[in-house]
Parts: structure tokens; C-alpha cells; sequence
């Protein structure tokens, strides 16, 4: 499995076979979704053409994609994002036999009554025996996730961390809050296949791969409710039924998980 941490989400048409078009200063991205069952009666299908364009404003990007490192930042590495967590064990349970990571460094602080795990999606060969060697391990290692756990949160009642997306949690007037953190990300070569294995495991679903109108992806939940999107590693397949008994045609559209 291959983090996939940062990206850009762009909404997808809820159709079978549709593409969208994203016009900029300097560039055209296009991409389609394609249903499996090619044989399916073309009345159910919309336009092939269909296309989306970016409403303004538009930002030109192409300066980020192109030109030197800039100096000094050529060996810096994306190496963590941090979330804090209630109950270690059942977050370890989850990023290392759901997810498939493992666990290559953690450190105690009993004085200052906290732990960090760190985990990645890497094999187990590779983990340390020697807490120097797992240290320089994760340190060198893109896309760990820091699992924190301050003690005697496992002991409270209900979620302890609002995870930033229309969340109540820890507020104290009760009103959701509109936050900025989104999301962890993975893709995996099948994303229906994963979310039946998913589903097998009890995992708990915010978007199961056919539901709403973006096709093909899936969002689950962790243990503290902080949401992982599932991606595929190729192209944007919408199989016609997925885990949930969702059907690939009809859904809403994007919807911003913020609010």
C-alpha cells in the first residue's frame, strides 16, 4: 500500500462513463470513470462527453510542478503527520491489521504521561531491533503517521478528539466545528476488493465506493473517527455494486466534510 497524503480532490461525475476537464492558464486535466459492465444498455448512461470546468478563480499552478529544489530542501523529507489518539491499542490494532502498516518506532515519556507510535506502510523486514535503528529508521521513512496517546484518555467516555470535519467534539457550546484537517489517504489496487475486506473486518464506513457522487473512492473511519479515504492506484473504476449494496448509478455530488 502507498500513502497517499497529499493530493488535489477533484469532484467526479456520478455517472458510469463520464469525464470532466479542468481548464487552467496553462494545461487541460482530463480523466473519466468507466463502468465494468461495458454491456450495460446505453439509456442508462449519460453523456460520454460530459464535462466539467473549474469555476474562477482558477490558479495557475504550473510553477509548482517545474524548476529547480530550492537550495538547502533537497533532502527534506515528508516524513509525518501527527494525530492524537484515545486507546493506543485499538489505533495500533487498526493502522497495522487493517491498514497493513507497521509499527518502526515509539517512545515513553511516563514523565510527561504521554507515548508516540509511529507507523508506515513499509514490511516488517525492514523494522529495527535497536531503538537507535528504529529512530534513524522512521526519521528517513515518507509518510509515517505519529500516533499519540496522552494517558488516561482510553478512560474517558465517548470520542476525546474532534477529527475537523463538522465535529462537536471537545467544543463547549455543543456547535460543530468547521475544521481544516480532512483526511489520511491510501491507495490500494482494488478499492472495492479492500472495502469488502473492510467491511469483513467491522470497520466502520463514512463512504462506501458507489455512495454519493464521486465513484470509485471510499472514505472509512479509525477508531477515533478520523476519516482515511481509499484510492485506487490507477485509474477511477466504478464497479455496478459495491460492498454496501450501493449501486454505481445516481448519488449526490461532492459534499464538504467541513461542515
Amino acid at each position: 500500500m502507498t500513502m497517499n497524503l497529499l493530493r488535489a480532490t477533484i469532484p467526479l461525475l456520478a455517472t458510469s462513463t463520464s469525464a470532466f476537464t479542468i481548464t487552467t492558464p496553462t494545461r487541460v486535466i482530463t480523466s473519466r470513470i468507466i463502468s465494468r459492465n461495458s454491456s450495460r444498455s446505453s439509456s442508462v448512461l449519460r453523456s460520454n462527453n460530459t464535462q466539467l470546468k473549474m469555476s474562477s478563480p482558477t490558479l495557475d499552478v504550473s510553477s509548482y510542478m517545474t524548476g529547480p529544489t530550492p537550495e538547502g530542501t533537497e533532502d527534506y523529507i515528508m516524513q509525518q503527520m501527527m494525530v492524537r489518539v484515545k486507546d493506543p491499542k485499538k489505533s495500533l490494532d487498526f493502522y497495522c491489521d487493517v491498514l497493513g502498516f507497521k509499527l518502526i518506532h515509539y517512545s515513553e515519556f511516563p514523565e510527561w504521561k504521554f507515548n508516540v507510535y509511529f507507523v508506515a506502510p513499509v514490511s516488517s523486514s525492514t523494522v529495527q531491533s535497536t531503538p537507535a535503528g528504529r529512530w534513524n529508521h522512521c526519521m528517513t521513512t515518507p509518510g509515517c503517521i505519529e500516533l499519540t496517546w496522552n494517558y488516561g484518555s482510553e478512560t474517558e467516555e465517548g470520542m476525546v478528539y474532534n477529527t475537523g470535519n463538522g465535529d462537536a467534539t471537545g467544543t463547549s457550546d455543543g456547535n460543530k466545528v468547521r475544521g481544516g484537517f480532512g483526511h489520511i489517504g491510501i491507495t490500494v489496487p482494488n478499492v472495492y476488493k479492500a472495502c469488502e475486506r473492510f467491511k469483513d473486518m467491522g470497520v466502520e464506513f463514512h463512504k462506501s465506493p458507489n455512495a454519493g457522487g464521486m465513484k470509485g473512492l471510499a472514505f472509512i473511519k479509525d477508531p477515533d473517527g478520523y476519516l482515511v479515504e481509499v484510492l485506487p492506484q490507477g485509474e477511477m473504476i466504478a464497479e455496478d455494486v459495491d460492498c454496501m449494496g450501493v449501486k454505481a448509478e445516481g448519488g449526490e455530488g461532492y459534499k464538504d466534510n467541513s461542515k
